[in-house]
């Protein structure tokens, strides 16, 4: 899932040495949002790209924030764009809490607990690294 998860999903995919990078798809979750009408569009929206079958796929969405469940609703409302998976699981970097949806993550690297008007947000270096910052929202 764009943007943070696309980030990491890279990183999985050279970690792990998977030779079938055709398998590596990336999802722009935009028209997809629940909030669409009232947040408008994001200027850096990027297409969606998916170049394999995802009918009978086992799917592994990764993001980098679990936050309320809506981005990953919205995710899977685009896989079935495109066909049926077999199954689809969640990997995320970083659970904060705050469901507003039953979704979980299946793999997760850390939960924390953030401030009211905190938020938590993934930045990519010129040369790859990843950063977090946590934002205080007025």
């Amino acid at each position: 899932i764009y943007s943070g998860g696309a980030w990491l999903a890279e990183r999985l995919v050279a970690a792990l040495n998977l030779s079938d990078k055709d398998r590596l798809g990336f999802i722009d979750v935009s028209f997809y949002r629940d909030d669409f009408a009232e947040k408008g569009l994001r200027a850096d929206i990027k297409p969606t790209h998916i170049s394999f079958d995802v009918n009978g796929a086992t799917i592994l969405l990764v993001d980098d924030v679990l936050y309320t469940g809506r981005t990953t609703r919205a995710a899977i409302n685009e896989l079935f764009d495109y066909g049926r998976p077999a199954k689809i699981m969640l990997a995320a970097l970083i659970d904060r809490g705050g469901r507003e949806l039953p979704i979980s993550a299946d793999f997760v690297a850390e939960t924390i607990t953030l401030l009211a008007g905190e938020s938590l947000e993934l930045h990519r270096a010129e040369n790859g690294e990843l950063s977090l910052t946590v934002h205080h929202n007025a």
